[in-house]
């Protein structure tokens, strides 16, 4: 068991700090002290919640903080004028957590079925006081097919919770048209990516770019909504899962 960071205990902020930059994103000493608050949290609750493998303050700050950055780093320049976002099976607060730290201005929405983990969510969005964040416990396909934010955002997010098929069905309904999706994934995933091309179609996407980010093995999918989502997608919750949309979709499938 990792016992918890003492509050008293300096964490070094220098190379969150410096690589944050090099993204363009510049992070004041504010900011920094929400990370290191974030971390003492994730890393304390970890022990009865399992949030993540990794535990170390370095370790976190790769794996999770500054792969969770990368979406910004890497985004064409007119997604920087977004004004907010939705974090699908947002899981431990990743990647959306970061992001909301990181750009304050952006009003933003974390979904996760589970219930220990929208309480720890929750609980984050108090303690690191982010104002303009909401946290919804609530299946992503259920979700979906609320009016009140069915294809409301201008920037999709999510990172590594289903196949690319999958995660098409579940994230692009959530986007506006003129918007974008970005989705984490391993560059061994290209195989997976392909097989998406139905799956984004049919909920009115086209891969703008599959962008490498933060070393060799990982890479952001770009997607741009370019229609709106037929409306009887995503379909009940667990079917994406149970039956992707694989291959090429067909035209009562983009129009239905």
């Amino acid at each position: 068991m990792v016992s918890c960071p003492e509050p008293c205990e300096i964490l070094d902020t220098r190379r969150l700090e410096m690589d944050s930059a090099k993204l363009g994103i510049s992070l004041n000493s504010a900011q920094l002290d929400k990370f290191c608050l974030y971390y003492r949290e994730l890393v304390c609750r970890n022990s009865t919640m399992n949030l993540t493998t990794v535990t170390g303050w370095d370790d976190v700050v790769e794996t999770h903080f500054l792969d969770s950055l990368s979406v910004a780093g890497a985004l064409p320049s007119e997604a920087r004028a977004a004004r907010n976002f939705i974090d699908i099976g947002a899981g431990a607060g990743f990647p959306g957590i970061p992001m909301k730290i990181a750009f304050p201005e952006l009003c933003g929405t974390l979904v996760d079925a589970t219930a220990r983990k929208v309480e720890f969510l929750s609980d984050m969005v108090a303690a690191l006081e982010l104002t303009d964040m909401g946290v919804r416990h609530s299946r992503a396909e259920t979700q979906a097919h609320c009016e009140s934010i069915r294809e409301g955002f201008d920037l999709a997010l999510a990172r590594a919770v289903a196949p690319m098929p999958v995660l098409a069905e579940l994230t692009l309904p959530f986007c506006k048209v003129g918007g974008l999706v970005a989705l984490h994934k391993t560059a061994a995933a290209a195989d997976e990516i392909a097989a998406a091309h139905r799956a984004i179609e049919t909920m009115g996407g086209v891969i703008r770019d599959i962008i490498r980010t933060g070393g060799d093995n990982k890479v952001l999918v770009v997607i741009d909504k370019i229609r709106s989502t037929p409306a009887n997608y995503p379909r009940r919750p667990g079917i994406p899962s149970k039956r992707p949309l694989l291959g090429l979709a067909t035209s009562q499938e983009q129009t239905r």
